[in-house]
């Protein structure tokens, strides 16, 4: 989609509805809430880095939009009459990821983002026209590998922490390997940084030397945590496809809401390539872009998302409660919806930790797939997050070995997935079969595996093993005050309120739950179905919490 920097200022051709144009009357809707202004050659309208800029929309000229202004300058795309500036970042309230500069002068119609937002949340077809262009710029931008620069080696546990934030909030970014990037020594000189001292991001002309997510998250414009002093109506905790449904519901149905998440909005759906089975996208939709489509429908209903922070406490506290937040203020709330979601297990052979670091994965999105292009990889698991990622990797990997102990794969994955598995030629699929070794030095090479039935080991060459065996609940952070079964899911049958837990004004929904069916669709259910019960809860239906009987 980029071209070159001497190229022709020529307007860019829209592909996939990436850059369309606004119709006579929209564009006349936008003009009653913002100002025409003529503009110059060489004019700068936002820059890559800035935490503000306008919506802007091109009357007449040419506007080109380029990565890396000023430096090994990229021409992205360009925009003439008709068309609008901005990205996902614009609605989200993210730095911009790229700088607009006028090709050739003309007019611009500029509308504060605060008004374009409260006109999305009004008209319809502008908003989804928006949107779906926002969320293809978005795709566009991480493809290209536009935005800011992380550099760093490969076999570095912090460089791959910070790609996997990266990807997993879906930012744009480009990763310059050390040992592998030519540029990557000239680089490090200029920046006055020794290969010792990375990984460090580049963002417009700064460099942040080993920045923890949330130093990440804060220098790209995510939100930080807000004072505590403030009482919520609602916190939400967790972002997955639960705690976005009670987050949309919340915020929409007036209750002044906030959600904590640690790592990404999405939960564990943002790691799934395609989810096919979700009920009204028959061609099936991203896990990637189910999280981002819930996510603006919440900020724009007034819900208050912040990523990274990390619950570490729930405490009841003057008939409220008083969520801790890692390296942050704590958050008061009168309610809670706990949807916190399960993290992956790992799986039980020796060497994992050591290989976790450059060839382990608990995701198959689109960056673990440019890790392993070309190469031989193995997936473990026998569910429906397993299947997913052995269709997605078949694209890209030269072969794939599924590993999984059930005698049939339809046990328990959906049939089509274990249908279309047995039609992908790349794919060989080891029933009954179990991982017992990790070969290699540094990175992995291969995986001994074992039939459960005996017949001997067999070596199978794979420079990655994708993991998916089940997850285990994340509670840990509710201590005592809430009760869990015996595999640490939080209980909620028995209360006086559907999915509420011992503790009044505490409700529990998504995979969180004792006895919650994993399914996204579920999830969503019973987000929404919380924030039902949260409104009976604050409208007076009080009463003192149960004794703790967890069995933990």
């Amino acid at each position: 989609m980029s071209e070159p920097r001497s190229g022709p200022a020529v307007e860019t051709p829209d592909v996939d509805g990436a850059f369309p144009r606004l119709t006579p009357e929209q564009i006349a809707a936008l003009e009653g809430q913002g100002e025409r202004r003529p503009t110059q050659e060489g004019e700068v309208l936002f820059r890559e880095g800035d935490e503000r800029y306008d919506f802007f929309v091109v009357l007449k000229g040419l506007v080109a939009v380029v990565d890396d202004y000023g430096g090994e300058e990229r021409l992205i795309a360009v925009h003439g009459a008709g068309r609008f500036l901005g990205e996902l970042g614009l609605l989200t309230g993210q730095a911009a990821f790229f700088t607009a500069v006028v090709r050739e002068p003309g007019e611009v119609l500029v509308v504060a983002v605060e008004r374009v937002r409260q006109l999305v949340a009004q008209d319809s077809a502008l908003g989804d026209l928006l949107l779906r262009a926002y969320l293809q710029r978005r795709e566009m931008l991480v493809g290209l590998g536009a935005g800011f620069k992380i550099v760093g080696s490969a076999f570095s546990p912090d460089t791959r922490r910070l790609r996997e934030f990266a990807a997993r909030n879906r930012l744009p970014h480009r990763w310059i390997d050390v040992e592998r990037d030519e540029s990557a020594e000239a680089l490090l000189r200029h920046l006055g940084v020794t290969p010792e001292e990375t990984p460090v991001v580049v963002w417009h002309g700064a460099v942040l030397r080993n920045p923890s997510n949330a130093e990440l998250a804060r220098a790209i414009g995510l939100q930080a945590p807000e004072n505590g002093t403030t009482l919520c109506d609602l916190v939400v905790v967790g972002a997955g496809p639960a705690g976005l449904a009670a987050s949309v519901y919340g915020a929409s149905e007036g209750l002044s809401t906030v959600t904590l998440e640690g790592v990404a909005t999405g939960g564990q759906a943002s790691t799934s390539a395609r989810i096919e089975n979700y009920l009204g996208f028959p061609s099936g939709l991203s896990g990637g872009e189910l999280a981002e489509r819930a996510t603006l429908q919440a900020q724009k209903f007034g819900a208050r998302i912040t990523v990274p922070a990390i619950a570490t406490s729930l405490v009841r506290r003057d008939g409220h409660y008083a969520i801790g937040i890692q390296d942050g203020p704590e958050v008061l709330a009168r309610s809670v919806v706990i949807a916190t979601g399960a993290q992956y297990r790992k799986l039980p052979v020796a060497r994992l930790e050591e290989f976790e670091g450059t060839s382990v994965y608990y995701a198959a999105t689109h960056m673990e797939a440019q890790w392993c292009r070309g190469d031989p990889v193995a997936v473990v698991g026998g569910g429906n997050s397993a299947g997913q990622a052995t269709v997605f990797l078949a694209r890209h990997a030269s072969r794939v070995h599924l590993l999984a102990l059930e005698d049939d794969l339809e046990r328990n994955m959906s049939r089509y997935l274990a249908d279309r598995i047995e039609r992908t030629p790349n794919v060989e699929v080891h029933l009954e079969t179990q991982v017992t070794e990790l070969v290699g030095e540094g990175t992995l090479e291969a995986v001994v595996v074992e039939g459960l039935s005996g017949g001997g080991s067999e070596t199978l060459e794979a420079r990655s093993l994708f993991v998916f065996i089940g997850a285990s609940p994340h509670t840990g952070w509710l201590g005592d005050l809430i009760d869990l079964d015996a595999e640490g899911f939080v209980e909620t049958e028995g209360n006086p309120l559907l999915l509420e837990t011992n503790q009044p004004g505490v409700f529990a929904a998504g995979d969180v739950r004792h006895g919650s069916i994993k399914r996204v669709a579920s999830a969503v259910g019973e987000g929404a179905m919380a924030v039902r019960f949260v409104h009976e809860h604050l409208d007076g239906r009080h009463r003192e919490p149960q004794t703790n009987v967890s069995s933990k």
